[in-house]
C-alpha cells in the first residue's frame, strides 16, 4: 500500500467497522445495504492505493516513465527550468496506480508548488492551469522536470521532493490522488520510445533515451 493512502483507507474501514457493529445491533436490512457499499467503497480505496515493486531498468541514458496511465500528448514545450524540452502528457484514470517515480537519478534543483484549477486532467490547459507541483532534476548533464497535476476528481498533490534531494532512477516521492496527470519535461535530443495513445508503466516503461 502506498503510505501517503493509508489514512484514508482507515477512516474507510473505522466506518465500515462502525456499520457492522449497527448490523449486528440492529439486524436492519438499511444498515446491511451501507455496510455492504461501505466494504465496497473500503475494498476499491485499498486496491487503488496499491503501490506495486517494479523492475527499473539500470542502462545509463535512459528516463523511465513517472507514472503509470496513457501518453495523452507529445509536444515541443519550454519551461523556464529546463529550457526548451520535449513534453510527453502521461493520463492517470481512477484504475492506474497513482504513485509517481523519478525517471532518472539526480539531484533536485527546482521545486516549486501552483495553486491553481481543477480542470479535467485530459484538457491541454491543465498543464498549465491546473493545482500542481513542478520537480526539476539535474540528471548529470541533463535537465528534467516533472509535473503532478491535479485533475477533475483528483483534487490532492502529495510531494515529499525537495530542492537539494537526491533519488535514484524509479524511486516513489508522491502521488496525486483519484485520477489525474503527470508530465514529463525532457532533453530536445532525447529518443522518444513511447508514442501517444501507449500505454506506460511508472519506473519500468522507457519513455526516452540520450545518448552520453
Amino acid at each position: 500500500m502506498a503510505r501517503d493512502g493509508l489514512s484514508i483507507i482507515f477512516i474507510f474501514i473505522a466506518v465500515t467497522l462502525i456499520f457492522l457493529f449497527a448490523f449486528f445491533k440492529t439486524g436492519s436490512t438499511a444498515v446491511f445495504i451501507y455496510l455492504v457499499l461501505a466494504a465496497a467503497v473500503t475494498l476499491f480505496t485499498c486496491w487503488f492505493f496499491r503501490d506495486p515493486e517494479r523492475a527499473i531498468p539500470q542502462e545509463p541514458g535512459l528516463f523511465v516513465s513517472p507514472a503509470d496511465g496513457k501518453v495523452v500528448e507529445i509536444a515541443d514545450d519550454e519551461h523556464a527550468y529546463t529550457g526548451k524540452a520535449r513534453r510527453v502528457s502521461i493520463f492517470l484514470n481512477v484504475f492506474n496506480v497513482h504513485v509517481n517515480r523519478i525517471p532518472d537519478a539526480g539531484t533536485v534543483e527546482y521545486f516549486k508548488y501552483h495553486k491553481g484549477k481543477f480542470l479535467a486532467a485530459w484538457n491541454p490547459k491543465a498543464s498549465l492551469d491546473n493545482e500542481q507541483s513542478q520537480v526539476g532534476l539535474r540528471c548529470g548533464r541533463h535537465k528534467i522536470l516533472v509535473k503532478q497535476i491535479a485533475g477533475l476528481v483528483a483534487r490532492r498533490v502529495v510531494c515529499r521532493a525537495r530542492e537539494g534531494n537526491e533519488f535514484t532512477r524509479g524511486e516513489r516521492f508522491g502521488m496525486i490522488k483519484f485520477g489525474s496527470r503527470t508530465d514529463l519535461f525532457l532533453p530536445p535530443e532525447a529518443e522518444l520510445r513511447v508514442k501517444v495513445g501507449d500505454r506506460v508503466a511508472g519506473g519500468s516503461t522507457v519513455i526516452a533515451v540520450v545518448r552520453e
